[in-house]
């Protein structure tokens, strides 16, 4: 558990209360948005192992986290599914910010503004650690996947679209 001059975010201060062991991993951020992938080469783990969180809203206004690994696409229709609403999608870019507190690279389920129902794709439990945003861009937090379901209540499903799939 590395203690460096990082400063430590409410998503850091949430696991701390948790007593959840977790690395802070900062790295440099440009001026154009980072994706996941580009995010898992600058702190040196695979994309699959490195999760984004996506802000979705229902068609009745509702909103969710979708939290999956950064080397697939969001179905939206299967996270409908397992949400139990009829028709969801990605929340404006405008809205994010207010909504969870977080700038657009730096998202993330732990100490978000707002409780939204977090689901996480099911290939997380494969790893032995992932990488999700500490809620703020330049800085991811390192943690075991059990631990992450733990403090954010997640459920987990099948959200990724299916490869080759033209959806």
């Amino acid at each position: 558990m590395s203690h460096e001059k990082t400063h430590k975010t409410n998503a850091a201060r949430l696991l701390d209360g948790l007593g959840i062991r977790y690395e802070l991993r900062a790295f440099e951020v440009g001026a154009e948005h980072e994706s996941a992938s580009e995010v898992a080469q600058k702190i040196g783990l695979p994309a699959e192992q490195v999760f984004k969180t996506l802000v979705t809203r229902a068609n009745d206004g509702e909103h969710f986290f979708a939290v999956l690994p950064g080397d697939v696409e969001l179905d939206l229709k299967k996270l409908a599914v397992v949400a139990g609403v009829r028709k969801v999608e990605l929340a404006a870019l405008k809205d994010v910010e207010p909504l969870t507190g977080y700038v657009r690279g730096g998202v993330t389920v732990l100490a978000a503004k707002k409780p939204f129902p977090a689901f996480a794709d099911e290939t997380i439990e494969l790893f032995d650690v992932i990488s999700v945003s500490a809620g703020q861009r330049g800085l991811q937090v390192l943690l075991a996947p059990a631990d992450y379901l733990r403090a954010t209540k997640a459920t987990l499903a099948d959200l990724s679209k299916s490869a080759g799939g033209h959806a």
